[in-house]
């Protein structure tokens, strides 16, 4: 409810648009008495484009109606008379308008908040810059676009009015001219009267009409001046129109195409598109206005031709204005929700194309149909560039054709791609050493809009962000790189899809930190000593100094072309590996912080030697795509007062799909001490998994659990004569390979890293021992 004491705070034009909201297909009433439940509803977790929300949808709409009856009939008394009936009223109208479309209901209340919540936060920006404080740039910005549709709204205004007037001087001009060929008509009649009459009329009669003609003469040089004037004016009108539109479409619109790019790479969502459209309906009408005008003018001018240049000016103006209608008509037509950019065939995908003029223009009375194609690098080139003037296709897509739909609620028009799926691709012939992941395509949309009643025909385009193509989930960490640096690193205006083949440093440690604190879902990013050790890595460089790298550039080979020195990876596929790992399994340690992870071997040893032993610590692996490993301090059994580092075999995704790692920490009693002093359990007792419930039906359920052979303690006998089965994961040993029975030691490679061909896998090793018979598992551990 604090959204709408707001939002009835404000004032002007701000509670002009937020009242022009509402209408019949939501009454603003139902707004005022349901505020608190409408502001207490989940309506953005509805997804408006999947039809399986419907059911959702039909719930709200059904909870709305029931809130609207009961607040009718708490109504009582002499007023709440007429207020009981209105909102019994309201609650069959929305019932019988939503109830087969209640998605609509939805994205019309979601647009609704929305925009209340733009405007408030638009008057508070403006209240405090009048109170001193400086606006920031956004909202500046904004005043200026507001300050220019307001003087142009004046001048349209006054050409208006002027042409009213020279439309008035022009009707009365003609009444004059008309007198005068009847004047004239009497002079010709006079030959048939008496000499002495004939005499007196023709002089009476031939003053009038000198008289009238000189005011002929007269009105017309006026109306001739009028004229002039007046298409001066739209001159003037039309280049503030071009200097709005410019700014707006070249430089807001392009803005929103960026952020929307960088989204891409979990830049924040590109909002801000109802702004983009509410700016895009104001032009569309003062665009529609200014070319009535000139063309009223042109009706005016062939009604009465006068001499002078008028038919060449007003030919001008109308074939500016319509340049100017065209270029905002082919501009807004964009792409709301991009296609995925690693597209995988045989699957289903979703876009969604909208025109941000759509609804002023009335083109949804003629429901346009728009048709989508994918076109290769090459194809799009020659379509910017107008070489080529039909849509050659790369590829098949299924249901590539849709109907745009206008929505009354929230004014849009726009046309939903719900169950696209790519049948086939044909790749071009590649370059050097470009794989497939790198051969970038596109999405091309396109239709064609009749505007004022087929008076105007546009054939628009537009192109989807780069897109490649893959057939296999293996392709898809190389092609999420070619995506990455292409958003990160494309111009405005590009021809496509030209990217640098180098950028500095910074420049990809910024969209590298994009990605992972998206990934994360959380402010924790990547901190400088993060940036510096993943230089370190690109660059096989061992300077701690951040300063060293920022002049630093790196190549799109270093990034995901040549794998990294004695690795068979490359240095986007380990941070990728990386980022996987989090995502899937380690997120809430990570924004714990629990997990530095950015630590290299020698540098987790320095720091944990200073240490008490059991400290360990958490860090990504320097040989295996997606491991993490934990490092502790501990004394060296075989030389007593010796302190070492040790480093247990990394795990992977495969392993915490079996045991998480709260409980693999949990397991191993030799770890006190998260680095640098927080107690375990402090840390990850949140996260670990309850104990197991007693046997049921005289079945005991076996339990999973790691050990490290060098680190083990004896366990207690569990209570209630039952056994609890003990799995051991791997454990590093220095340079004294032990045995346990069972438990395989596993040796550290020269470099510190495990060797994979002396350890057995995790998840091998579990299958292993499941396989076996309980009791023969029991009997062999007691021997």
């Amino acid at each position: 409810m604090a959204m709408w004491i707001q939002a009835q705070q404000l004032q002007g034009e701000a509670l002009h648009q937020m009242q022009a909201l509402y209408g019949q297909h939501f009454p603003i009433e139902v707004r005022h008495y349901l505020a608190q439940w409408i502001e207490s509803q989940l309506w953005d977790s509805v997804e408006l484009d999947n039809p399986a929300e419907e059911t959702k949808a039909k719930r709200l709409l059904d909870n709305l109606v029931t809130e609207l009856q009961r607040k009718a009939q708490l109504q009582g008394g002499e007023d709440g008379f007429l207020l009981k009936i209105k909102l019994g009223h309201y609650a069959s109208q929305l019932k019988s308008t939503y109830d087969r479309c209640p998605l609509e209901l939805v994205r019309c209340i979601k647009h609704i908040l929305h925009s209340e919540q733009r405007l408030v936060q638009e008057a508070t920006n403006a209240s405090c810059g009048s109170g001193g404080q400086a606006m920031d740039t956004l909202s500046q910005r904004h005043q200026q676009i507001n300050q220019a549709f307001e003087e142009l709204r004046l001048a349209t205004q006054e050409t208006e009015n002027e042409l009213r007037k020279l439309q008035h001087s022009q009707e009365y001009f003609i009444i004059q001219y008309q007198e005068n060929l009847r004047i004239q008509a009497q002079l010709s009649s006079l030959s048939s009267l008496p000499p002495a009459e004939r005499t007196q009329r023709e002089t009476t009669l031939q003053s009038k009409r000198a008289t009238v003609e000189a005011w002929l003469t007269r009105e017309a040089s006026t109306l001739q001046k009028y004229r002039l004037n007046l298409s001066e004016q739209h001159q003037k009108t039309l280049g503030l129109l071009r200097k709005q539109q410019t700014l707006i479409l070249d430089e807001e619109l392009i803005q929103w195409k960026r952020r929307q790019q960088l989204a891409g790479n979990g830049g924040p969502h590109e909002g801000g598109l109802d702004v983009l459209q509410s700016w895009c309906e104001k032009l569309a009408d003062l665009i529609w206005q200014n070319r009535q005008q000139i063309r009223r003018c042109e009706h005016l001018t062939q009604q009465l031709p006068l001499p002078g240049p008028m038919e060449e000016l007003l030919s001008k103006l109308n074939s500016d204005i319509t340049d100017i209608i065209s270029a905002l008509v082919t501009s807004t037509f964009i792409i709301e929700k991009q296609p995925p950019q690693v597209l995988k065939t045989q699957t289903k995908f979703a876009a969604t194309v909208r025109l941000l003029v759509g609804g002023k223009l009335n083109v949804h009375m003629n429901p346009p149909q728009v048709k989508a194609v994918i076109v290769s690098e090459q194809q799009a080139k020659a379509l910017l560039k107008n070489e080529s003037t039909h849509s050659e296709s790369s590829g098949e897509i299924l249901n590539n054709n849709c109907v745009m739909e206008y929505h009354q609620a929230t004014g849009t028009l726009s046309a939903h791609f719900r169950n696209m799926s790519l049948k086939r691709i044909k790749r071009s012939d590649r370059r050097g050493a470009e794989s497939v992941t790198e051969e970038k395509f596109t999405v091309l949309f396109e239709s064609q809009f009749s505007v004022g009643g087929n008076e105007l025909v546009f054939h628009v385009k537009t192109l989807s962000l780069p897109v490649v193509v893959i057939v296999h989930g293996s392709q898809d960490n190389n092609a999420t790189a070619t995506v990455l640096w292409d958003n990160a690193f494309a111009e405005p205006g590009r021809v496509p899809f030209i990217v640098p083949d180098k950028v500095l440093w910074p420049q990809l440690c910024e969209a590298l930190d994009m990605k992972y604190k998206a990934e994360m879902h959380s402010g924790r990013g990547l901190s400088e000593d993060n940036l510096v050790f993943l230089a370190q890595k690109a660059f096989t460089s061992s300077s701690n100094n951040p300063e060293d790298y920022h002049n630093m550039t790196i190549s799109w080979a270093q990034f995901n072309r040549e794998s990294l020195p004695g690795r068979n990876f490359t240095f986007w596929q380990w941070f990728d590996g990386v980022v996987e790992l989090m995502k899937k399994h380690l997120k809430p340690h990570w924004n714990d912080g629990a997990i530095l992870g950015f630590v290299n071997k020698q540098q987790a040893q320095d720091m944990l030697l200073s240490k008490p032993n059991g400290t360990f610590l958490l860090r990504f692996s320097d040989s295996e795509i997606g491991g993490i490993t934990i490092a502790w301090v501990a004394e060296n059994p075989n030389k007593p007062g010796e302190r070492l580092v040790w480093n247990l075999l990394p795990y992977t995704t495969k392993d915490f799909s079996i045991r998480s790692l709260a409980d693999r920490i949990s397991d191993l009693n030799h770890l006190l001490f998260l680095y640098p002093d927080r107690p375990k359990d402090e840390v990850f007792a949140k996260y670990y998994t309850p104990p197991l419930s007693k046997a049921v039906d005289g079945y005991v359920k076996p339990q999973i659990k790691q050990v490290v052979p060098e680190f083990t303690t004896p366990n207690p006998e569990p209570s209630g004569g039952t056994s609890t089965f003990m799995d051991q994961t791997a454990s590093p040993s220095v340079s004294h390979p032990n045995n346990f029975g069972v438990y395989p030691s596993i040796m550290l490679d020269p470099d510190g890293d495990f060797d994979l061909e002396d350890t057995m896998d995790v998840a091998r090793h579990v299958e292993e021992l499941l396989r076996r018979p309980l009791a023969n598992q029991w009997s062999s551990q007691q021997s």
